[in-house]
């Protein structure tokens, strides 16, 4: 079946074959046509040549807002050098498209889809910086925000005026009757900052769908217009030079009244369909799904190797398993979950410790229950561990959306400042300041050797620490997540090449760990992996299967000393002799046992003896 006909079949089994939806098809294909044929030559040859990039082991991603890491648009061109140094190679930039103007969401209330943001520069400096990263070999990742629209957007503006076509790209009613039934199933986002899943628009005297804010409209993708709409901005930003591009919120995007609104199962067919678009228009381009919900949701968003949805996914599970194995000591969910979501060979994980987001304890519970442990009680451990409320804890994070009725909440901070480095600092403790630092070079360990490609944080490289500087700025004071959001800080930067500072350990370490990883063909993307049990709870050991040959990779995630029974290792492993990637270290499997000092990594590959 072409690609074209398997289009035609999953549109109609979504929007039927009535006259309105025929139209919106035959629109659909003009603008595959128009865009396929405006693509430009130099990007259509990557399409033919390079279209499967994301895999190689040599892919190294970093995360940045524009404007706090450079300035404008243009002026990433000069940090070129900072990005090869590293050994950085795709760059996923946060939202820059043009946002309404006042409080816009950190970027996500867009108004115009095919401009860029006046604050960081114009379109044409948008396009030749792309062409400038291309020619230096490096990857741009863009937001692409398609829930919602700003309630500036041009559609918004006509419902507004009361064009009821329009009005009929959102979810909207005359009276609170059906607000109050999705009300009682769907459950609030923001519920301290934008309480409610409705907003009474006077103007219109209607109540409208705002999942996320009172001025974010969300769309109505059961008209087939919307959805050709939002297409034709997907190929718009394709056709621009951008590598990959990142759907916001997907799970939010599909409304049936009944349900929690969340991961409905037409999503998937949306998702297909983008996919289908998308390898007719611009293969190279890689889609990557934010979905950040329970462990075994966000799998479905891979589709099959025969229903390719989203080729990435952002593996928000694993952040959340890593501070769990940091708090706990305890590896067991690590190790239960890499081994129960298997992805198809046609996806690749996003692998993260932190980002521009907060962190929301959604780990797998049915896991956790099987461990001995209380699921609620566990995040409220999670919750004031890593929020500073427990005894005795290293982190310094902070509560965010704190639920009263439901005890719920998220945590906010930077991973040095997450990790122990922030109060390490605060004691002049160097023993504690030293041990912050193993921990998060075992973090960054973990991410460069998962299955898929690590995306690093950007100030996570220099160990940046949690920035209070947003209380002072009225757009930014009520925000709480800016203190993992601050500028970034050069001056700090040009720490990284002073030995002796926390700076320079933890980016020298995550510098090195980038080289021996671009170096072997076992990071690929779709190398086999598995989680080996080590008989000690502490210790996670990964092991990859690439052709014949069998890596592991040891991680300690206790402050102690371990020791792991060598007789496990050698059960599963193509060779005897094995040598550690990352400090050269030789491991004779038939040995009794290997020792690893506290929060020690070890990368090992197979030598001949």
């Amino acid at each position: 079946m072409t690609l074209q006909s398997e289009l035609k079949k999953t549109f109609e089994s979504i929007y039927g074959k009535a006259d309105s939806s025929k139209k919106a098809y035959q629109d659909l294909l003009k603008d595959i046509k128009d865009f396929k044929e405006k693509r430009a030559k130099d990007l259509i040859q990557i399409d033919l040549n390079h279209a499967d990039w994301y895999f190689e082991p040599d892919l190294i991603g970093m995360t940045l807002y524009v404007d706090l890491f450079a300035g404008k648009i243009k002026d990433l061109t000069q940090k070129i050098d900072y990005f090869k140094e590293l050994g950085v190679n795709m760059i996923h930039l946060m939202p820059l498209l043009k946002t309404r103007d006042g409080e816009n969401d950190g970027g996500y209330a867009v108004m115009d889809y095919q401009a860029i943001d006046e604050n960081l520069g114009t379109m044409s400096d948008f396009k030749s910086t792309l062409a400038t990263l291309r020619d230096h070999g490096i990857y741009v990742c863009i937001d692409y925000v398609i829930n919602h629209v700003a309630e500036e957007h041009h559609w918004a503006r006509k419902a507004l005026d009361g064009d009821s076509f329009y009005q009929d790209f959102f979810i909207m009613f005359d009276t609170d009757d059906m607000p109050n039934q999705y009300n009682q199933t769907v459950p609030e986002v923001l519920p301290d900052k934008c309480p409610g899943n409705f907003t009474y628009v006077e103007k219109i005297k209607k109540y409208v769908f705002t999942s996320f804010s009172s001025f974010q409209w969300d769309l109505n993708f059961q008209n087939p217009h919307v959805f050709r709409g939002m297409v034709e901005n997907m190929l718009f930003l394709s056709n621009l030079g951008v590598n990959m591009i990142r759907l916001d919120a997907i799970p939010f995007m599909w409304k049936k009244v009944g349900t929690t609104c969340r991961n409905l199962e037409p999503i998937h067919d949306l998702m297909y369909m983008l996919q289908l678009i998308k390898e007719m228009v611009c293969p190279s381009v890689a889609l990557l799904g934010e979905a950040i919900v329970e462990p075994h949701e966000i799998i479905k968003y891979f589709g099959s190797e025969d229903k390719v949805e989203c080729e990435i996914m952002y593996n928000a599970n694993l952040m959340v398993d890593i501070f769990n194995s940091f708090a706990t000591r305890d590896v067991r969910l690590l190790q239960i979950d890499t081994n129960h979501y298997h992805i198809p060979k046609t996806g690749s994980w996003m692998n993260y410790v932190r980002c521009h987001d907060d962190i929301g304890w959604g780990f797998n519970e049915t896991a956790i229950a099987h461990m001995g442990f209380d699921p609620f009680m566990h995040k409220q451990f999670l919750i004031e561990f890593y929020g500073n409320k427990f005894p005795n804890t290293f982190s310094k994070g902070e509560y965010y959306q704190y639920n009263l009725q439901t005890k719920d909440a998220r945590t906010n901070g930077t991973l040095a400042s997450l990790l122990g480095l922030e109060k390490a600092l605060e004691s002049h403790d160097y023993f504690k300041i030293d041990t912050a630092i193993r921990r998060i070079n075992l973090a960054h360990a973990l991410i460069m050797f998962y299955r898929g490609f690590p995306l690093i944080y950007s100030g996570d490289e220099i160990a940046t620490i949690n920035d209070k500087s947003y209380l002072s700025d009225p757009k930014k004071a009520k925000e709480g997540r800016w203190i993992h959001r601050p500028y970034f800080d050069w001056k700090r930067a040009e720490k990284r090449h002073i030995c002796g500072t926390p700076e320079y350990y933890v980016y020298q370490s995550l510098k090195h760990m980038i080289q021996v990883r671009k170096k072997h063909a076992c990071f690929d993307g779709r190398t086999n992996q598995f989680a080996l049990d080590t008989m000690n709870q502490a210790v996670l050991c990964l092991v990859k299967q690439n052709q014949s040959n069998f890596y592991f990779g040891l991680f300690n995630f206790s402050e102690h000393p371990q020791y792991i029974d060598l007789s496990l290792l050698r059960q599963s492993m193509s060779a005897f002799n094995y040598k550690d990637m990352i400090h050269g270290k030789i491991i004779h499997l038939e040995d009794h046992q290997i020792e690893l000092s506290p929060y020690e990594y070890i990368w090992a590959e197979p030598v001949s003896s």
